[in-house]
């Protein structure tokens, strides 16, 4: 630790320096200066850890810190990819503003007195500094390949250093910055939430005060509710938690009080917390599906505008050392992972819908980069696996509305805590009998209406028993709240036709008229109209949906039943704000990617009448048995047909004979009608 401070007050001392006097390029002089101070505002930050105590000193202190990505602020933010090639032009501007971001990373490492983080990125910036201050004449600047190798081998040297800490921070409870602050703090006392050195929105704050006033008996229902179906996950299961010590939580500031109420129970099922920050570095990105605990975004068009930084470095050797090193970190707390549960999520919903602007100027993979990258992620996971066998473990999530989805917060919160808890008993019956029908069927046949152009065929798992055996589970209230589904995964020989949605939200990113073909079950086209350009909405598509892959299977499809949950987003107006969670519940969806089922293909699955769910595998996932680096994608995304475009789902036996499950956007098998109570009000 000493030669890390060294380090730190070396570097300090310089960028202090660069900060006053530069000798580079005028042009450049603009942008090291504002880097520097921003750097230097950073470590005065570092170093005045609790000495600023008011609430209002520490707002100032907060909002200074993000304030260069703001608002218009990014407009002329070196960290703007837009403005830093226009200052600098397309090459250089994409590095120094990936460097600037990554500069950008170092706010809440100076919060958690992560030195050596700190001190890595001042070390760059120095470096690149004086590559520029020894140019050959005033006028000169370094060659941009000298300067992206620089930056190539930061990344490469630190990949180690920064996997090792991701993966220790998920799986060793050792590592209790987040939970210390949930557990000790006063949080009744705002100032609680500028620990983190997160940015704090007034929507943070306001979701802090609204749960401080709710009573004991209402945190502790959400807590029981949340923790409960995590519990219950393991049972269905038939896990052993007992077998287990620790489980990492996922939420965003201002959930402390019902997380602290969650840790309480977790602890009386034997499990402690691991509370990771949902990190935004070129080591770990969490832009369009966070993990870990988060604030507000300051800048989700900053986040997005950098999600693909990794463009400028990825190669085969980078691959191959990120592997490398995610292995050696695991190795190192084996142990440890061998005892993690898995992880207990908290959504929220409610805030304004993103849809990202498109940028010339932004960094993004080339045809063999997508290939790189798609064999990084599933090459990943497939190590992962090694450690923390998904067939040993389970999740939960649960999701609730913050205060900007607008007036009737309160109305909206205490509506989604009903939906939460809804008596699942009544919908594992009807359930139950929606399984019997499908049981029949050869296939389902899904049609849209009202504009919506759906027109698939979904062919089913074969059973020969049906008296033993079912083709979907019946889904209630456990790992995914609220209740509201019966789900399989498809056969994709056959599986043919095209899925439209008018407006839906992935991963928080809005699609317009987002249409997937498909072939044998397999993704054979795609397109949507968020852009002008065909090319930009099918380079949107294959990186947010189908992650750089060519292809994708469909890995599920589902019946939503919650139509309580469908007339709540009606009453509102809130089902473009929707999470998947409870979206998916709303109407039938396809995931595209991994089946629900990943990984755990060989855990035995029961629904509650005593059938066992025998679809869990396909053409692509069975590979697991003879190559398995073919098998899995590391992704499943679901893509939800709403109701009221819904004209039709009717299963088809082998025979042709009809079963009508859904028409006109209402339940029409018989025992199923219950359904279209909520549905009547519209």
């Amino acid at each position: 630790m000493d030669i890390i401070k060294e380090r730190y007050e070396l570097s300090h001392g310089r960028i202090q320096e660069i900060a006053k006097a530069q000798d580079v390029a005028s042009d450049y002089r603009d942008y090291f200066r504002s880097v520097a101070e921003f750097i230097l505002l950073v470590a005065d930050t570092c170093d005045n850890r609790g000495k600023i105590t008011g609430l209002e000193e520490l707002r100032a202190e907060n909002k200074a810190l993000y304030a260069d990505i703001l608002g218009e602020r990014y407009a002329v933010s070196y960290a703007n990819p837009t403005y830093a090639c226009e200052r600098f032009g397309l090459d250089m501007g994409r590095l120094l503003s990936f460097l600037y971001a990554e500069i950008r990373a170092m706010i809440p490492y100076a919060f958690e007195q992560a030195f050596e983080d700190l001190v890595i990125r001042m070390e760059l910036f120095v470096e690149i500094y004086n590559a520029f201050a020894y140019a050959q004449s005033e006028a000169a600047v370094p060659n941009t390949e000298d300067i992206r190798d620089t930056l190539y081998w930061y990344v490469n040297d630190y990949t180690e250093t920064a996997s090792a800490r991701r993966v220790r921070n998920l799986v060793d409870t050792d590592c209790d910055f987040a939970v210390r602050i949930v557990m000790d703090s006063d949080l009744n006392d705002l100032r609680y939430l500028y620990q983190y050195g997160e940015y704090i929105s007034q929507d943070v704050e306001q979701m802090a005060q609204y749960l401080n006033a709710l009573p004991d008996e209402r945190i502790q229902l959400m807590a029981d509710t949340y923790t409960e179906g995590y519990r219950i996950g393991f049972v269905k299961a038939h896990v052993d938690l007992g077998k287990k010590q620790t489980v990492d939580i996922h939420y965003m500031l201002g959930f402390e009080r019902v997380v602290r109420a969650a840790i309480a129970n977790f602890e009386r099922m034997g499990l402690k917390p691991t509370i990771y920050r949902c990190e935004n570095t070129i080591f770990s990105k969490s832009v369009v599906r966070k993990k870990g605990y988060f604030g507000a975004d300051a800048n989700k068009q900053f986040l997005y505008d950098h999600k693909d930084d990794i463009a400028l470095f990825l190669d085969k050797k980078l691959v191959n050392r990120t592997l490398e090193v995610l292995r050696l970190a695991y190795e190192e707390v084996k142990e440890k992972a061998a005892v993690y549960a898995g992880p207990a999520v908290i959504e929220v919903f409610g805030e304004s819908p993103f849809a990202p602007v498109s940028k010339d100027e932004v960094c993004s993979l080339n045809a063999e980069q997508q290939k790189l990258s798609a064999e990084l992620k599933g090459a990943s996971q497939n190590i992962v696996s090694q450690y923390i066998n998904e067939e040993e473990r389970s999740f939960t999530i649960i999701a609730f509305p913050v205060p900007s989805i607008g007036e009737r917060f309160v109305e909206i919160f205490d509506e989604t805590i009903r939906l939460n808890t809804l008596d699942y008993k009544t919908y594992e019956r009807i359930q139950a009998t929606m399984i019997d029908t499908l049981n029949k069927a050869a296939y389902v046949e899904i049609k849209g209406m009202n504009g919506n152009k759906t027109s698939l065929r979904v062919m089913l798992y074969p059973i020969s028993d049906p008296g033993k055996e079912a083709i979907f589970e019946n889904c209630v209230a456990d790992v995914n709240i609220p209740v509201g589904e019966v789900f399989t995964t498809p056969v994709l020989e056959g599986t043919n036709g095209k899925l439209h949605v008018s407006r839906v939200f992935l991963n928080e990113l809005e699609y317009h008229n987002l249409e997937i073909d498909f072939k044998d079950g397999m993704i054979a086209g795609y397109t949507c109209t968020n852009f002008d350009s065909e090319e930009k909405n099918k380079a949107y598509i294959k990186a947010n949906v189908l992650y750089h892959y060519d292809s994708l299977p469909m890995g599920e499809f589902a019946i939503g039943t919650n139509t309580t949950a469908y007339m709540t987003a009606k009453k509102y107006d809130i089902a473009n704000l929707f999470p998947i969670l409870i979206a998916e519940k709303t109407g039938p969806h396809f995931a595209v990617g991994d089946t629900c089922y990943s990984r755990s293909e060989e855990v035995r699955v029961y629904n509650e009448d005593g059938k066992e769910v025998v679809a869990k595998d396909n053409t692509v996932s069975i590979l697991r048995k003879t190559d398995p680096s073919k098998a899995y994608f590391a992704c499943h995304t679901d893509i939800t047909i709403p109701y009221d475009e819904l004209g039709s789902i009717i299963a088809y036996s082998k025979e042709g004979t009809a079963f009508p499950i859904i028409e006109s956007g209402r339940f029409v098998l018989a025992g199923t009608e219950e359904l279209n109570e909520p549905l009547n009000g519209q």
